[in-house]
């Protein structure tokens, strides 16, 4: 039988070295944690919060992130998509995303503020209704996304090919018009 932690704040552990307890999270706080190759698969986060955490190559199979907030964390590396998909909710403040993937992933009305999100993985993804807060979105992929309602006016460095993603009412700056037709390898001056 799993463990159920509730509300509990662990600070300074290295999951590299100590296996994080299999079980269920409820309403707690990871701060200043290193999760560098670390295996917490299986488990469930709920309510969590994730703050000042390395969660270099981490294994999430199955596991659970139900709104989970990552706050000044660095994600390299990383397999969302083979986490449990079911009531999947996540935000992301001021994180160094690089090279994760979030393929085919239900991710609505989900937040990302101020992050540097480096050759990310949005193939197929549905972020209908989201919001990219000031990110630099260099080398990501939107490949078949649904960005539907989806805010990237204060975002920039994206590449987004109007003609195989789904962008209605998606709202974009003036200057960030330059992102949605470099394919068409024009001068715009």
């Amino acid at each position: 039988m799993n463990d159920f932690i509730e509300n509990e704040v662990f600070e300074k552990i290295d999951y590299s070295k100590v296996q994080l307890v299999k079980g269920e999270y409820d309403g707690c706080s990871f701060r200043n944690c290193l999760f560098l190759n670390a295996d917490i698969s299986g488990i469930t986060f709920i309510d969590c919060e994730f703050m000042n955490c390395n969660f270099s190559m981490t294994y999430f199979k199955n596991t659970s992130f139900r709104s989970v907030i990552f706050k000044n964390c660095k994600l390299l590396g990383l397999h969302f998509n083979d986490c449990n998909a079911f009531l999947l909710a996540l935000s992301f403040e001021e994180c160094h995303l690089n090279i994760v993937s979030f393929y085919k992933l239900k991710l609505k009305n989900t937040k990302f503020s101020k992050c540097k999100l480096q050759e990310v993985d949005f193939s197929e993804t549905d972020l209908t209704n989201s919001t990219f807060n000031n990110c630099d979105l260099i080398g990501s992929i939107f490949k078949t996304t649904i960005l539907e309602k989806t805010d990237f006016r204060t975002s920039f460095n994206y590449s987004i090919d109007l003609e195989i993603n789904r962008i209605k009412k998606a709202k974009f700056s003036l200057q960030g018009v330059i992102g949605l037709l470099g394919k068409y390898q024009i001068e715009i001056e």
